[in-house]
C-alpha cells in the first residue's frame, strides 16, 4: 500500500501545501519501530489545512499523519465532534451502558475488583459500569463538557478533566495504584502514542491489566481504498495501528499481550498485562 518516498517526499508535501516549512521535508522515523523507511500511503486523501500526508511504515504497518498536528489542535477537533452532550455520541445511553457492562464482564476474567481507570472516558459509561461491578472506578477525559456530564449523572465515581500524559496525583490518580486500565478508541487521536502509553503504564500496578481497542489499518476487512474506510477521518484520527505495531508498542512499555477479542469490523481489541516495574 506504500510507495517509496526517497525522491518524492518533498514534491508530495509541496503539492499539498506549497507554504510547508523546510523541516517538513525531512522524513521522520516511525514512532513505533523507529524505521527510517516510511513512505507515503498511496492514494490516501488527507483533507487537512496544514497540508499533512499519511505515512506508512513498511516494517510494522503503523500509519501517521505528517506533519503530525499539535495535540491541542487534535483535542479541539475532538471537542467539536464529541463535546455536545445533547446529541451524537450521547444518544442511546442505555445501549452504551449495556455494552459497557458486557465489557466489564470480559475484563473481570483477568482482574477481579481493585482500582479501575477509564482513559478517555467521555460520558463515563464504562466508568459507571465498572463501579457497578465492584471496582473503585475513575475516569479521565480532556473534554470539560463531557466530564461535567459524567460527574452529574454518575457522581459516585472519580472523574478528572485532563490528559493521561499529565500528572494528576492531586486528583487521586496515583502512580502504580490501578489494577485495570480501559482505553477504547482513543489512541488513534493521539499525536505521540509513546508518551500516551507511558502515562497509562505509570498508573498501573505491576501485574495490572490494560484493555485497549483501536481501528486496525491492516485488517482484512478494511476497504482497499482507505478513503472509503469510515474511521479514516484525518486529522480527527491521526494514527492507525496494525496488530504488529500495537504489539511492538505494548512490549516497549512493559506490557505482554494475554488475550485478544475477535473483531469483525477492522479493529484491534487486546488485553495486556504490565510486567515491567
Amino acid at each position: 500500500m506504500f510507495k517509496s518516498m526517497n525522491d518524492t517526499l518533498p514534491q508530495a508535501i509541496s503539492r499539498q501545501n506549497p507554504a510547508a516549512p523546510q523541516q517538513m521535508k525531512t522524513l521522520p522515523h516511525c514512532q513505533i519501530c523507529r524505521s527510517q523507511k516510511q513512505a507515503e500511503f498511496s492514494g490516501a486523501i488527507v483533507n487537512d489545512p496544514a497540508g499533512s500526508i499519511l505515512l506508512e511504515c513498511p516494517n510494522c504497518g503503523y500509519c501517521q499523519l505528517y506533519p503530525m498536528p499539535e495535540q491541542d489542535a487534535i483535542s479541539d477537533n475532538n471537542e467539536d465532534r464529541y463535546g455536545d452532550t445533547t446529541s451524537g455520541y450521547f444518544t442511546k445511553i442505555d445501549k452504551k451502558i449495556h455494552r459497557a457492562r458486557g465489557r466489564v464482564k470480559q475484563i473481570k476474567r483477568f482482574a477481579e475488583g481493585g482500582k479501575f481507570i477509564d482513559v478517555g472516558c467521555s460520558g463515563g459509561f464504562m466508568t459507571e459500569a465498572a463501579r457497578e461491578a465492584g471496582f473503585d472506578a475513575s475516569g479521565i477525559e480532556p473534554s470539560a463538557n463531557t466530564i461535567d456530564w459524567a460527574q452529574e449523572h454518575y457522581p459516585l465515581n472519580n472523574f478528572v478533566c485532563g490528559t493521561i500524559e499529565a500528572d494528576h496525583t492531586a486528583a487521586g490518580l496515583m502512580p502504580q495504584s490501578f489494577d485495570v486500565a480501559y482505553c477504547s478508541e482513543v489512541i488513534e487521536h493521539v499525536a505521540d502514542p509513546n508518551i500516551f502509553l507511558s502515562g497509562i503504564a505509570r498508573l498501573l500496578k505491576r501485574g495490572g491489566v490494560l484493555f485497549l481497542t483501536t481501528p486496525d489499518v491492516g485488517h482484512f476487512r478494511r476497504p482497499r481504498d482507505i478513503n472509503r474506510w469510515d474511521v479514516f477521518t484525518p486529522p480527527h484520527h491521526c494514527a492507525f495501528f496494525t496488530r504488529k505495531a500495537m504489539g511492538i508498542l505494548l512490549e516497549q512499555h512493559g506490557f505482554r499481550i494475554i488475550g485478544r477479542r475477535p473483531a469483525f469490523k477492522p479493529g484491534i481489541k487486546v488485553f495486556a498485562r504490565k510486567i515491567g516495574g
